[in-house]
């Protein structure tokens, strides 16, 4: 009998990388060290920016906040992945599964709105440089840190709402490495149409409203630097930039080949290598991208290390 048919109907299956049962332990080895290198590099970057109050201001307060969503993002998928290969039977519950497809959700819609801030911040910084401290004050910072992550835990609801009235009277078993929402809903008999459209619909309010303000900073950004004569001072500007342009192109670049597609041209297999760069990739590239270029964090790092 199918090991799919076996369970009972509110758990799934997590097949994960099984079907590459040959190099289990070179994956496993693998996952184990980016997991700590993540978590590490996105500690590191937390405990320099709280321990140098030169760096208590709004652009590293919301990096701050990028890297604990990273940790976040990053720890709600790895533990569980990881238990996948020693487990012969890796199944989650179907509660278990909404409270993954929840928290994954809203800790991705936080990083776009993030991402989305510091744009904005940059722009304030840039071509409003003698205005920064007034708009970008202490007050705009906290109430900006804490709409972020309220609009994004508020985000998912509605989707855990409707896929948790979905049927799922065939197969049980999800081929992937932790419960995505488009291979959950691949197995329901009910109809999913509902929730693609409020997929899209959310999709376009939030990801889509945040990336336009994205764009619309650094189209100003540019503009200004442009108009820099000296060209240490734009390659100054530049690099100021360079870093947050750097992580926006890598995460919305990945996640929406992955998630803005119909569900009927869903490929399992290109959906798993397509999650693991913004699952593994990013969050593990962010503090080295920010870290790399910018010359503040490297003092900070430094002089950590000679004290040490």
């Amino acid at each position: 009998m199918d090991s799919s048919n076996s369970t009972s109907f509110d758990k799934f299956l997590i097949v994960g990388f099984s079907n590459f049962p040959e190099i289990q332990v070179p994956i496993f080895v693998f996952f184990v060290l980016v997991y700590l290198t993540t978590l590490t590099g996105n500690l590191l970057i937390m405990l320099i920016i709280y321990s140098n109050p030169c760096l208590h201001t709004p652009m590293y307060v919301f990096l701050t906040n990028l890297s604990f969503t990273d940790i976040c993002c990053t720890s709600i998928i790895f533990p569980k992945m990881l238990a996948e290969f020693f487990l012969e039977g890796n199944y989650i519950s179907l509660n278990q599964c909404l409270l993954q497809i929840y928290f994954f959700g809203s800790m991705i819609s936080t990083e776009f709105l993030l991402l989305a801030v510091m744009a904005y911040d940059r722009y304030v910084a840039i071509c409003h440089p003698l205005r920064y401290t007034t708009i970008m004050n202490e007050t705009v910072c906290i109430c900006l840190s804490i709409t972020c992550w309220v609009v994004s835990l508020l985000d998912p609801i509605p989707h855990i709402a409707l896929i948790s009235q979905l049927s799922f009277c065939g197969s049980h078993t999800i081929n992937h490495f932790f419960c995505d929402v488009t291979a959950l809903m691949k197995l329901s008999c009910s109809s999913t149409s509902t929730i693609e459209s409020l997929s899209y619909i959310i999709g376009a309010v939030l990801c889509v409203m945040s990336l336009i303000l994205i764009i619309t900073s650094y189209l100003k950004i540019i503009s200004v630097i442009l108009k820099i004569n000296s060209t240490v001072g734009r390659r100054k500007a530049f690099s100021t930039c360079s870093s947050h342009i750097t992580v926006v192109i890598l995460f919305s670049g990945s996640l929406s080949s992955t998630y803005i597609r119909p569900t009927s041209s869903y490929s399992i297999e290109d959906s798993k290598m397509l999650s693991l760069l913004y699952i593994v990739v990013t969050p593990l590239c962010n503090p080295i991208i920010y870290s790399l270029n910018n010359t503040e964090l490297k003092n900070a790092l430094k002089k950590k290390k000679n004290t040490a």
